[in-house]
């Protein structure tokens, strides 16, 4: 999943819920609007737990997808 834009990373691996949402959440508090976060997570329930943080926050969840054990995703800021 590459993209010019792509101005952060964040490896949450190993964490599970609610840890990788609110790692993920604090970390795009520190960002730009605009501004793009790539995160990686083990947590299998990351996968609709980040979809439902994004369409409340408002940010946008670019993409997500699985990846053998990881999921990664790709969140712009709002």
């Amino acid at each position: 999943m590459k993209d010019k834009k792509v101005i952060e990373n964040l490896d949450l691996s190993g964490l599970n819920c609610p840890l990788p949402v609110l790692k993920t959440k604090k970390k795009l508090s520190s960002m730009s609007s605009g501004g793009r976060l790539f995160v990686i997570c083990t947590d299998q329930g990351s996968f609709d737990d980040f979809k439902y943080y994004c369409d409340y926050s408002g940010h946008k969840l670019v993409s997500r997808e699985r990846k053998e054990d990881k999921i990664c995703f790709l969140i712009e800021r709002k």
